[in-house]
């Protein structure tokens, strides 16, 4: 055998070893594979039959007549508009498809109050084609949750409420739901984040999770790999009107003091404070004296509400409520709206830089709260600051809708980079104290500026718009 000849046996020698290690490997690698990923065809027998379809109906009014008139603006103006109000209205059926989950076996059933609200007819059907009518028992549209009920004459399979304080992000999750009306679908996904924020209300604290969810999966469960529910799938991101891997669940540990109130009284009473808060930004946090910036910080405190009763003030940051630390401003809200009425609760509050113990005894949220108020954080300052003020005046309190007997001093102009309009300061906010120094006239406010001349950063109280809010102004830019 010449060389060329051994040449070639060893490439082929080698490349044959070369893809028979190949194949091993990719065995390995495709049996790992196989293994991290669950089986869920036993999980998804056993939860099917609690899921359920529900189509909801309200009968609407549309509009009748002819439309817009014609002869507006005319001599006959008049007389065709009284025909066109004698003229007969159509009535249509607005529908809604969502999903529910049984969680009691006397027909109680958990889903969304948006799928429901307002319905005049609500079916639900089971998986085996079963259909039942169903009627409201309580919807609480702040949670966006609704209890329903069937009458069936037996049990029913119900789900386990699982705890979703203790999920993870990338725990493997399952859905089920009717999205687009098709029963019984189910998906599965991991938890992408927990705790987001989307913009529905005081309580946003939802689930985030790539699993498959679409329009009519609403109201339908999140399982975790052990069978319990951890979320009521509510909502999807969607620039198409379809799922692009981003929904949204309540976390079910809010749903369960819900379910509770709604099935025994219809409806839900809420923990209150009568307090205004706001978030604490880094710069917030150096000007209190903070290391991080957490708890939540208030801006104002209801006259007479139990937030002043137990000694609470403006400016005070309450960092733990009954015992649970406050790591953002929403989970305040949350804590006090799910903390029973008239139970005595203690608060861990930094006033004056010195941390403090209080208790408080909550009060019932008033139909026309949504929460403990929540205000957005900004910043300020003024000359060194880049802002000039003037006396707030009694022309001043006219234009701005404030009492007679209000005091400060008002913004009039800001230079466009500095200090104060960098920070968020504008126009016709009134300022009414620095540094924690009263602010009444132009000689404290200017006294109050002097003695913040070598700090850093400053702490600006001011009302805007009838609100109170703070703002933390980087002087050294």
């Amino acid at each position: 055998m010449n060389m060329n000849q051994k040449a070639g046996s060893l490439q082929k020698w080698s490349l044959g070893l070369t893809v028979v290690m190949a194949l091993v490997i990719f065995g390995f690698a495709t049996t790992g594979l196989a293994q991290g990923l669950p089986e869920l065809t036993d999980l998804v027998k056993k939860l099917k039959p609690s899921v359920v379809n529900i189509h909801a109906t309200r009968k609407m009014d549309a509009e009748g007549g002819m439309g817009r008139n014609p002869f507006e603006g005319t001599p006959f103006e008049q007389f065709f508009k009284q025909f066109n109000e004698q003229l007969p209205r159509d009535r249509f059926e607005s529908q809604n498809l969502g999903s529910g989950f049984v969680i009691d076996p006397e027909g109680f059933i958990l889903t969304n109050h948006h799928v429901v609200d307002g319905s005049d007819k609500i079916m639900v059907r089971f998986p085996d084609e079963r259909e039942f009518s169903a009627k409201v028992i309580g919807s609480d549209s702040k949670t966006d949750l609704a209890l329903i009920r069937i009458e069936t004459g037996e049990k029913l399979p119900v789900v386990d409420l699982g705890d979703s304080d203790t999920t993870e992000v990338g725990e493997w999750v399952l859905a089920i739901g009717n999205p687009f009306g098709l029963d019984a679908t189910v998906t599965v996904g991991i938890i992408s984040a927990k705790g987001r924020i989307i913009g529905s209300g005081p309580y946003d604290d939802f689930i985030q999770t790539d699993a498959a969810i679409n329009p009519g999966n609403s109201g339908g469960p999140l399982f975790d790999m052990k069978g319990r529910v951890v979320g009521i799938n509510t909502a999807i991101f969607s620039r198409s009107g379809g799922n692009m891997g981003i929904g949204f669940a309540i976390p079910v540990n809010l749903a369960k003091s819900v379910v509770n109130q709604l099935k025994t009284s219809g409806h839900v009473t809420r923990g209150w404070l009568g307090i205004g808060i706001q978030t604490v930004t880094p710069e917030l946090a150096q000007a209190l004296g903070l290391k991080e910036p957490k708890g939540a910080l208030i801006t104002h405190v209801m006259p007479g509400g139990p937030g002043e009763k137990a000694g609470l003030k403006t400016g005070d940051v309450i960092l733990k409520f009954n015992g649970h630390e406050i790591n953002r401003m929403r989970e305040l809200p949350t804590m006090v709206a799910a903390t029973e009425v008239s139970k005595k609760v203690t608060m861990d509050v930094l006033r004056d830089g010195k941390q403090i113990q209080m208790s408080a005894t909550t009060g019932e949220m008033p139909p026309d709260e949504d929460a403990e108020q929540t205000r957005p954080a900004n910043k300020a300052d003024n000359d060194r600051l880049g802002m000039q003020v003037e006396p707030l005046n009694d022309r001043n309190r006219q234009r701005l809708g404030l009492d007679a007997d209000q005091s400060g001093v008002v913004v009039m102009s800001l230079s466009p980079n500095g200090p104060a309009a960098e920070a968020g300061i504008q126009r016709s906010d009134v300022l009414v104290e620095l540094n924690r120094l009263k602010v009444d006239s132009i000689a404290s406010y200017e006294k109050a500026l002097e003695a913040t001349r070598n700090k850093e950063t400053v702490l600006v109280r001011l009302i805007r718009n009838g609100d109170p809010l703070f703002i933390a102004i980087n002087t050294r830019q």
